[in-house]
């Protein structure tokens, strides 16, 4: 399921409340620059920013989605959501980005033991 040594940045904050979900990518494409695998689990409001369609941000807040779009880019290829945060937010797989895969709320803990380095935003 997951690459040995690879960084699992958690992402859990909405697009637009905070520089939490930013600065969580940043982090991702950072890690990826340098040559570092790396997985990304989207939990809670941190789902929002797979939305397909989002809406602009306050103002001088740059847009979400061309980030998402630029992962693959960076061989940032898992995307993982849990399917009851997914249902929890009313939301269905076909109003996000594609390339996301439903993970079930019992096989996080396993996720997490198979990343010895995780980042949490």
């Amino acid at each position: 399921m997951t690459t040995p040594n690879a960084l699992l940045v958690i992402i859990r904050h909405a697009p637009h409340n905070s520089n939490w979900l930013r600065e969580g990518l940043d982090a991702a494409l950072v890690a990826a620059a340098f040559g570092q695998p790396v997985h990304l689990l989207f939990m809670g409001q941190g789902i929002l920013a797979l939305l397909k369609e989002q809406g602009s941000g306050a103002a001088g807040q740059k847009a979400t989605l061309p980030t998402i779009d630029m992962l693959e880019m960076y061989d940032i290829e898992k995307l993982w959501v849990t399917e009851e945060a997914l249902q929890g937010m009313h939301l269905t797989t076909d109003a996000l980005v594609e390339g996301v895969t439903l993970l079930a709320e019992q096989q996080v803990p396993g996720l997490l033991q198979q990343h010895s380095n995780i980042l949490n935003f």
